[in-house]
């Protein structure tokens, strides 16, 4: 099928030169036969939401559930749940600005803003992602420690050498990308249904965690962890990831196609995003269930949570299960930040690196704080690390999320795919929430 690539703007609202789109090696590289059945066009649309759907369960999720669920119990069950709705919400506007415009995030943020507004959204962007690769290194570095004994200085280091795994991918096309993230996320989800049934939670209890509690604000302790869910649920990286990646199908220019298009991209990310939720929720859940309820209310290291399975769960198997879940999400991270981290650059600031410098670059700068913290306070302290690059990334979210709100609100840009008006209304909600949870916490933390 031969694919009409046009790389200009659809809306007249867009008023820069045009350019290659980001990630131009897999652009419309995925085709979408016309005249095709409902199923077969599904499948066609079927990954990029896994991809987004990755960063929703990667190892700053661990640290943060562990400690929240070993010390708070079944009790932020309701901020997962407010955050896998507010990640909904916002990657659906993703979805749309894409589709609608033909620019992912980080390409609209320089066409609608002066350099004086772009240049620090790009300077933001890039440090979520570091924070984003902060966790991974410590994550995976974690998982091989655990797995096969080796020192986790040396794990962190062993991390920069993913650039090949990456580059493997991604020679072999998006396809192969997305066929290796879902295998991963499958050997995730079959680990921690296992872990479940082991820890045999009270769901009494379990339903009762997802209603909202005013401790979550009252508790500066509490907010604090709230705060890191939502971070490594709502992550920034995210939002630019699948602005870019939702535009590897060929889904044609006629309105038609790109509402059809919308569609099919919409349930695909909803669908994803509800897996990562029902895997971020068990990760809760495990967690209360085994050291909360045991009275292990302060196991906020994954190195801690690992020894204790056995003999709480009464299975050598749990453990293992927990390292092999983390190894596979930190592998899987390490895959869609480098694309992220592509989009990223591409769209703010149009410089285009070969993928391996770039994923070098940013993994050398996220081994650096992990190599200090190693130093200084010993490997005791990687969780503290881990939790604060997600309280890093929620501070940083509304300076993603307020752009994707403004920029999907604009009739002018966004033409006949302009979202609804409760769907803007809801979007400018959820930021609202998430400025006002970042004032709250900042307050706190120098207040104490």
């Amino acid at each position: 099928m031969t694919v009409d690539i046009d790389h200009r703007p659809r809306k007249i609202g867009w008023q820069r030169t045009p350019r290659e789109p980001s990630l131009v090696e897999a652009f419309a590289s995925v085709p979408v036969v016309a005249g095709a059945s409902s199923w077969r066009k599904f499948l066609a649309f079927l990954g990029p939401g896994y991809l987004v759907a990755v960063g929703y369960m990667d190892p700053g999720n661990w640290a943060t559930a562990v400690a929240g669920g070993s010390r708070f119990g079944y009790a932020l069950l309701f901020v997962a749940l407010l955050s896998n709705v507010m990640a909904i919400v916002l990657q659906a506007l993703c979805a749309r600005l894409a589709i609608a415009t033909g620019r992912d995030l980080a390409q609209a943020c320089r066409d609608a803003y002066p350099s004086w507004v772009s240049i620090p959204l790009w300077v933001l962007a890039e440090l979520a992602i570091c924070a984003t690769d902060l966790a991974e290194v410590l994550g995976t570095a974690i998982a091989l420690n655990l797995l096969f004994g080796l020192p986790i200085e040396i794990g962190v280091v062993l991390t920069a050498l993913d650039v090949f795994v990456v580059l493997w991918l991604q020679n072999k096309g998006i396809r192969s990308i997305e066929a290796f993230i879902i295998t991963l996320l499958g050997v995730v989800a079959i680990s921690f249904a296992i872990q479940l049934a082991m820890a045999s939670p009270d769901w009494r209890q379990v339903v009762g965690g997802f209603a909202p509690s005013r401790s979550i604000l009252t508790d500066p302790d509490m907010l604090y962890l709230a705060l890191g869910i939502i971070g490594a649920t709502v992550m920034p990286h995210n939002l630019y990831l699948h602005s870019g990646i939702v535009q590897t199908r060929a889904y044609g220019h006629g309105e038609h196609e790109r509402r059809e298009a919308l569609r099919y991209a919409s349930f695909d990310s909803g669908a994803a995003l509800l897996f990562a939720f029902l895997v971020n929720a068990s990760l809760l859940i495990v967690a209360a269930a085994t050291f909360h309820a045991a009275g292990q209310t302060q196991v906020v290291e994954l190195e801690q949570a690992y020894k204790i399975m056995t003999p709480l769960l009464n299975s050598p198997a749990a453990p293992t299960l927990f390292a092999i879940a983390l190894l596979c999400c930190g592998l899987n991270a390490s895959v869609t930040a480098t694309m992220a981290g592509q989009i990223v650059m591409e769209g703010f600031i149009e410089i285009r690196l070969p993928a391996w410098l770039r994923r070098l670059a940013t993994r050398l700068i996220a081994i650096l704080p992990a190599v200090i913290v190693l130093q200084f306070y010993g490997a005791t302290r990687t969780t503290d690390l881990l939790i604060l690059s997600q309280v890093v990334l929620a501070l940083q979210l509304p300076f993603a999320v307020t752009p994707l709100v403004l920029l999907t609100a604009s009739p002018k840009k966004m033409g006949p795919l302009a979202p609804p008006l409760w769907l803007t209304g809801l979007a400018g909600v959820i930021a609202a929430v998430l400025i006002s949870l970042n004032v709250t916490l900042l307050a706190g933390m120098l207040t104490r």
